[in-house]
């Protein structure tokens, strides 16, 4: 495996954070800021640098890269296999009429079933409920390993961006197959929240739409709780998220708050939120999140047969406002345990797909860090 990962700023000139070394038909990852994503010629010049490339992009809430985190920068990881092979398919949410779970269903059966080892998915995150999406691409491969995130847009949740070979785009979901006899794909997730306060009873809610909790309106629930911070809604829930704990498996998962009805009294999350699940508020500190970080890293290293070259990581939006400075500390602690040779890709996103530590059917999450190690 060859890599080249090149960055540049609002300046528009680049900075290659590798070697330069020439590709023959990588596979090139391009995350980074939704504004710079946007402006006019971005296609084309990530186009002449790598002409035979397979250009995924994607928008992002930050870019990770080996050793650091970068906020305003385009982010750009080129891949080339030696031993394996990929395919790239796509599908718009519109298409379906923002049916998720149809969404998901639909795009994997584009890929080629025969050989295929692991799925990264790169999907919208402005209109897909990724809880939907999810049970869509692993009720068609319940088989393969499923891992990725959804696209951001910093805490300004007002558009999020992706596309494959062409301009950035909204709607836009991307999967990417990879196959190959010696090809392996490892993974683990991890959150390092804590819930706190009364267990309480989801009563009304249609998918990822949350209405009523203990029968009464959902988000003057949540605004009581918050205080003075119910001001900055949407932004300041990424900060206390909710841990949901299922009725029908006792399994619990956290959901992040992605926007607010006023109107309705409702909030709108980045998954499903079940009527009858049981829901608490979550918080966590700077030093439970990076070392929440370093539990995830462990978990993927855990029963691979060859070290990994390659590390994706999707982290979440909310993990980046509670670090702050100190963001590139969970980067660090990834590093320590997959070592320093390893190349790093990835993206704080508005929400991570995995499976459960010990699965293998995927799911959506909010508040973890999703380490995807490939090797070849």
């Amino acid at each position: 495996m060859k890599t080249v990962q090149l960055q540049r700023d609002s300046s528009g000139s680049w900075n290659y954070l590798s070697e330069f070394i020439a590709l023959d038909n990588p596979l090139v990852l391009i995350l980074g800021n939704r504004f710079l994503l946007e402006k006019e010629g971005v296609y084309e010049e990530v186009r002449d640098l790598f002409p035979s490339g397979h250009l995924v992009f994607g928008s992002s809430s930050g870019e990770i890269v080996t050793g650091a985190v970068n906020d305003n920068h385009i982010t750009i990881t080129a891949i080339e296999f030696e031993k394996s092979s990929f395919e790239i398919q796509t599908f718009n949410i519109h298409e379906v009429g923002d049916d998720s779970e149809k969404a998901g269903s639909t795009i994997v059966k584009k890929l080629t079933a025969e050989g295929l080892k692991h799925v990264f998915v790169l999907s919208e995150g402005s209109f897909v409920n990724g809880s939907a999406l999810t049970k869509g691409m692993q009720e068609s491969l319940p088989n393969v390993l499923i891992t990725g995130g959804l696209c951001g847009d910093d805490a300004r949740f007002e558009k999020t961006l992706a596309s494959y070979n062409a301009a950035p785009k909204e709607g836009e979901i991307v999967v990417i197959g990879f196959y190959g006899a010696t090809f392996e794909a490892s993974f683990s997730i991890y959150g390092g929240w804590t819930p706190f306060g009364p267990e309480r009873l989801i009563t009304k809610s249609d998918g990822n739409i949350l209405y009523e909790i203990d029968g009464k309106p959902a988000l003057d629930l949540y605004k009581t709780y918050l205080g003075d911070k119910a001001k900055e809604l949407p932004g300041s829930a990424l900060i206390y998220p909710l841990n949901v704990k299922s009725a029908e498996n006792d399994q619990s998962f956290v959901r992040t708050i992605l926007n607010i009805d006023e109107e309705k009294n409702a909030m709108i999350l980045a998954g499903d939120v079940p009527e009858q699940s049981k829901v608490q508020l979550m918080m966590t500190n700077m030093d439970s999140i990076a070392s929440a970080s370093e539990t995830a890293a462990l978990r993927a290293m855990e029963g691979r047969n060859n070290p990994p070259q390659l590390a994706l990581l999707i982290s979440c939006i909310g993990r980046k406002l509670v670090l702050d400075q100190r963001i590139e500390e969970e980067v660090e602690e990834v590093m320590s345990v997959i070592g320093d040779d390893v190349v790093i890709s990835g993206m704080y996103s508005y929400g991570e797909i995995a499976p459960f530590y010990g699965e293998r059917s995927c799911k959506l999450h909010n508040q973890t860090m999703t380490i995807t190690l490939i090797s070849e």
